[in-house]
């Protein structure tokens, strides 16, 4: 009768592994889109073509963003600490919070602004500036740190990737403002990591 109440233990797939790759390039994308429209006046029908590329890509990127969570925690399993994994999912579900609300103002802006010099638009590049380079990217360097922490614990990844992403949470905590590229080393880890995560899965299915 037991045994008729077992039920099997779902898997993560293996295709969920590219998850972080998606993210990365796809942040990366729209990262770059957005910061090349934003410094370029001199085509204003084009600029807004590129800018809604940009923001258009943000909700894959999101959506790639929670899979990449689920395989990391798919990948840490039964050693998952009650503390850390609640720091871990918090501020990733609030990064990934942010991320869509600048998006959403930013497209609201381009859609409803009549020329750059609209107040609205300036209006609005202060509040997406802040929510995603003030708010969100230190919610990504928390992300970071909580992730490095565990998996530094549980040995289950590179543990050189793991001193890495202290130093590029350091970088995201304290001097982000100064330079707004900064804010690609966030996908550039999470490229890495799911890398090494896909290169260990391997090696371990082979064992």
């Amino acid at each position: 009768m037991a045994e008729n109440l077992t039920r099997p233990r779902l898997r993560t797939p293996r295709a969920a592994g590219i998850a972080g790759i998606v993210f990365s390039l796809l942040l990366s994308a729209s990262v770059v889109l957005i910061r090349l429209a934003n410094g370029d006046e001199a085509d204003a029908a084009g600029t807004k073509q590129t800018l809604i590329l940009g923001l258009n890509l943000v909700p894959f990127a999101g959506i790639a963003f929670l899979w990449f969570i689920g395989v990391v925690r798919d990948r840490i399993g039964q050693f998952e600490d009650r503390f850390f994994a609640t720091v871990f999912l918090g501020s990733g579900l609030l990064f990934l919070a942010m991320l869509f609300t600048t998006a959403a103002i930013g497209g609201g802006i381009v859609v409803s602004a009549r020329s750059s010099s609209d107040p609205l638009v300036t209006f609005g590049k202060q509040i997406t500036y802040a929510i995603m380079n003030v708010y969100a990217m230190k919610m990504a360097g928390v992300f970071m740190i909580s992730t490095s922490t565990i998996l530094l614990r549980t040995s289950v990844l590179s543990r050189w990737l793991t001193y890495l992403g202290y130093v590029f949470a350091l970088v995201l905590l304290i001097t982000l403002t100064l330079w707004e590229w900064i804010i690609l080393l966030f996908p550039l880890w999470i490229l890495l990591l799911s890398i090494d995560i896909l290169l260990t899965g391997q090696r371990v299915s082979r064992v």
